[in-house]
């Protein structure tokens, strides 16, 4: 990517922010050449109970393996003025920090590309807290913090939703009444950075494939699958929560409305009851009650392990076809994020359901995590690492560029 030379030399700094714990990626910004490069990235986990700070330059060097206890109150908000100041305390001094930019889980309706943080976008994304009640105010109190101790620095709100506003409203649409789809009650997608991400690799290494009918599945403690039509998102697994589609690590993935009904009726589950339930305790923790964590579920031999790695499989497998059918066809798979991209079993028993679709893998490529996993004969199967963060960048860069150059 080429800058403009208004974009002064410097770094961005880009956070993704949760309810106990904050993933930070900085990145060097040059005016010519290729200028964007990661320098270190890490995490502040643990946070209300024993906070740590994990950070790893971009060469694999270890730069904080430290104990936040101390300064813990319980809260990310007020631990991110101290981690600001690590951050700039751990620059070059010829890199001064240029703007900060963020995941924002919701965009709603009309948010369909990044924008320069202000007063009033952050109200207008305010509004969109019951849209996503357990991540959108995570984001939001990042900013504040931000913006409070560092009124000068420039921020940007990249929405995971944006990339899904190409969908057909056949795609988008619930079989509700109409008053409340006009209301909001629609099907957005999320993981849309990644899907950008994706999208504009294959442009970039892939345009033969770019051109055509790409699924592409997003795998990892949550996951959801898109349709890329010639690089546009025309249909996506989850839809108007981060719940819906297949079942994840602790997610139900799609589940009979009445289902709801019954456990408000038999169990009188209330709201936050049934929030905990389909957020906290259900898909491949609930399935095995063991572990949410796919690689725990594939070194165990119980049966509820088993079943809860075969009900993964088994339902992308389906999902991808559903995708396929959205677009009248496929003519690519790929894999990426945590499980997409390290786990060749998983990827092969999904695969193992897609032969009559003309999908094979070539069993030694798949175990090495080849770019390409696909056998000669077999519709193109890819792996290809995500990077969410690089997305950030590359937008807030932009921004600043459009900005400086106003």
């Amino acid at each position: 990517m080429t800058l403009s030379s208004s974009t002064q030399r410097g770094a961005l700094l880009i956070l993704n922010s949760g309810s106990s714990s904050v993933k930070l990626t900085v990145f060097r910004v040059e005016p010519r050449g290729e200028q964007i490069a990661p320098l270190f990235s890490g995490q502040l986990t643990g946070i209300g109970t024993d906070a740590q700070l994990s950070v790893k330059a971009a060469t694999g060097e270890r730069m904080a393996n430290e104990s936040w206890a101390e300064r813990d109150t319980g809260s990310v908000p007020a631990l991110l003025p101290d981690l600001l100041a690590w951050v700039e305390a751990h620059l070059p001094a010829d890199l001064p920090l240029l703007a900060a930019g963020h995941r924002v889980v919701h965009g709603g309706a009309d948010l369909r590309h990044p924008a320069m943080i202000t007063e009033h976008l952050l109200g207008e994304l305010e509004t969109l807290i019951p849209l996503a009640p357990l991540h959108q105010p995570q984001n939001l109190a990042a900013i504040k913090v931000l913006a409070d101790s560092r009124s000068d620095l420039p921020q940007v709100a990249c929405f995971d939703t944006a990339f899904h506003h190409t969908q057909p409203r056949t795609a988008t649409t619930y079989a509700l009444p109409r008053h409340l789809t006009d209301a909001g009650i629609r099907r957005y997608g999320f993981h849309g950075l990644s899907y950008e991400y994706i999208a504009r690799h294959l442009e970039e290494h892939l345009p033969q494939l770019a051109s055509g009918r790409v699924v592409v599945a997003h795998l990892g403690n949550g996951s959801s699958l898109c349709a890329l039509n010639r690089g546009a998102s025309t249909d996506t697994s989850m839809g108007f929560s981060v719940l819906e589609g297949v079942p994840m690590g602790t997610r139900t993935g799609n589940l009979d409305p009445g289902i709801l009904l019954y456990l408000m009726r038999k169990f009188e589950m209330d709201a936050d009851a049934l929030e905990h339930l389909l957020y906290h305790q259900s898909g491949l923790l609930g399935v095995s009650g063991v572990s949410n964590d796919m690689r725990v579920l594939l070194s165990r031999d119980d049966e509820a392990s088993r079943e809860a790695v075969d009900l993964f499989c088994i339902r992308t497998a389906k999902e991808i076809c559903s995708l396929a059918c959205s677009m009248g066809g496929i003519d690519a798979l790929v894999f990426t994020a945590g499980i997409g991209e390290h786990s060749a079993e998983i990827r092969a028993r999904i695969c193992s359901h897609l032969k009559w679709v003309g999908i094979e893998l070539n069993k030694d490529l798949n175990e090495d995590n080849a770019e390409r996993i696909s056998s000669p004969a077999s519709l193109p199967v890819h792996v290809i690492p995500t990077n969410e963060e690089l997305m950030i960048a590359r937008h807030t860069v932009d921004l600043l560029t459009m900005r400086n150059a106003a």
